[in-house]
């Protein structure tokens, strides 16, 4: 009897078709499944995150068995140490002639499994994601030759590519990037939807039930756990976003709003990372939105540049810098990372409540993760490799190839602008213009220095100074260091002393 082909599917691999299945029949393979050790704890993750792969897991598990596969699945209470030895335990029970696997998602995994034909004693084949719309080799076509690799000529060509919002050979509406109209701050100006939660079905509460006795000490708190763990609800949920949230998403995608941690944001970066969602389907339906009226051209256009462009653009910029970009530190940010980042107990109203909703509910939209904590991260020079490692374990959405780069490259300027053509710091005024947690915060946007002063405006003065000369270098950063430059002395030196001061009490804030 010819042995079966083993095919490995990852838990951020749940799309149908799958590229590893390709050619192969039903009966020809076993499938497997694995919740390990080594992929639940090389970072802290949150819970709800292990609850979705876990539960899309095991539904993608028993979708393959309806079509006529072998499945073996390991769950986690198991105690399998990793992918490798779940590989190694199915091969003793039966045997397989090789080993089929779609190319993981993160440069420490793939080169791993590189190694793993000499110990199964088998052929391992990595197979190229073609659930991506760009591949790794389109990026690197795409960047050859340049000397910087900015997203939006990038986005601009997969715009074209992928005939998404085009007018002909125009992008719709004459222009390509409508971000100006999308930054308005939240002041409660109209009535959020109440968004539905999926249903919690008897899967996915035994996942909640072990996952809460195996990990009690990881963020997360799963009596909120709200999210879709099979195509099907996916597709749903994003039903909902465009039908009742999509019109007001671009307007208020910047907002930071005491009200609600959802607004009218998508929520559907973790079906997309796990695939559970299919990219251009997603892109399509948004302009479908708009081609029938339903949302502005700026609401569009803002969605799909996030989804056609921004993760595109991230996974390629990731697969071409590494591994040396995990490495790299261009602002020497080496602070340790406060205890508060793990239990959001500071007295900075927005820095609260977005560590406290990630930490919570592994979710935080991207002005919370880049202007809010990530600055915070930036301009008080936390260590690097901490906060990248917090940022990876904390959010459900969150997978190395698209957390590096956004984290590392984009929040931490700590690549020193292969990605981000300035750091993305601010002031407290910043803050206060997005939304309303300044109202509620023990400390004023308005004052640098001084007992109340906001911790933003001084750090972020700080900041500035001490990486003058780096920041001289840049165009973008001219007029904000020519100010710095021009207030009087004993302005500047009170400003550095009471930054130095925060920064030495950073536990206490």
């Amino acid at each position: 009897m010819e042995k079966d082909v083993a095919i490995l599917v990852l838990g951020d691999q749940l799309s149908w078709p799958h590229p590893a299945f390709s050619g192969v029949e039903p009966e020809q393979a076993v499938v497997i499944l694995a919740e390990v050790r080594e992929e639940a704890t090389y970072v802290r993750h949150n819970r709800h995150k292990m609850v979705l792969l876990f539960s899309a897991m095991r539904h993608f598990a028993a979708h393959l068995r309806e079509r006529g596969y072998h499945v073996e699945y390991v769950s986690i209470d198991q105690s399998m140490p990793s992918l490798l030895a779940a590989c190694q335990q199915v091969q003793k029970n039966r045997p397989f002639a090789r080993l089929r696997v779609c190319e993981p998602g993160e440069f420490r995994l793939r080169e791993q499994m590189e190694n793993w034909s000499a110990t199964l004693n088998v052929p391992v084949d990595l197979i190229d994601d073609t659930r991506f719309l760009a591949s790794r080799q389109d990026f690197s076509d795409w960047a050859a030759g340049r000397k910087q690799l900015r997203m939006e000529y990038f986005y601009r060509d997969m715009r074209k590519r992928y005939r998404l919002l085009m007018d002909g050979d125009q992008p719709e509406g004459g222009k390509w990037n409508y971000d100006a109209e999308n930054r308005s701050g939240w002041r409660g100006q109209c009535a959020i939807p109440a968004r539905p939660n999926p249903d919690i079905d008897e899967v996915t509460q035994q996942v909640i039930d072990t996952v809460t006795a195996l990990f009690p000490d990881n963020p997360g708190d799963l009596s909120t756990f709200r999210w879709a763990v099979t195509g099907e609800t996916a597709e749903a949920e994003l039903e909902w976003f465009c039908e009742n949230a999509l019109p007001a998403f671009g307007t208020y995608q910047d907002g930071l709003a005491e009200a609600s941690p959802w607004l009218f944001h998508g929520l559907i970066s973790m079906y997309l990372n796990c695939g559970l969602l299919d990219p251009l389907g997603v892109c399509e339906k948004v302009e479908a939105a708009y081609r029938r009226g339903h949302c502005s051209l700026a609401a569009a256009e803002g969605f799909i540049r996030q989804v056609l462009g921004w993760r595109e653009y991230v996974r390629g910029l990731y697969w071409h810098h590494m591994p040396d970009y995990r490495e790299y530190n261009a602002l020497s940010a080496v602070r340790p990372l406060p205890e508060w980042f793990w239990t959001g107990d500071t007295g900075m109203r927005c820095l609260s409540k977005a560590l406290k909703q990630s930490l919570d509910l592994g979710y935080a939209h991207h002005i919370q993760r880049l202007m809010v904590i990530g600055n915070f991260a930036l301009i008080a020079g936390l260590d690097v490799p901490a906060v990248c490692a917090w940022y990876l374990g904390v959010y459900v959405d969150a997978y190395e190839w698209v957390e590096l780069p956004n984290t590392l490259g984009m929040a931490l300027f700590a690549d020193g602008g292969i990605m981000a053509s300035k750091p993305y710091a601010a002031s407290g005024k910043y803050i206060q213009k997005q939304g309303d947690h300044c109202k509620h915060c023990q400390y004023d946007p308005k004052k640098v220095t001084g007992e109340g002063a906001c911790p933003y405006n001084s750090l972020y003065w700080h900041f500035i100074d001490r990486h003058n000369e780096l920041l001289s270098q840049n165009p973008r950063m001219g007029l904000i260091l020519g100010g710095w430059r021009k207030r009087a002395d004993d302005d500047r030196a009170a400003v550095l002393k009471w930054a130095d001061q925060t920064l030495g009490q950073l536990e206490a804030l």
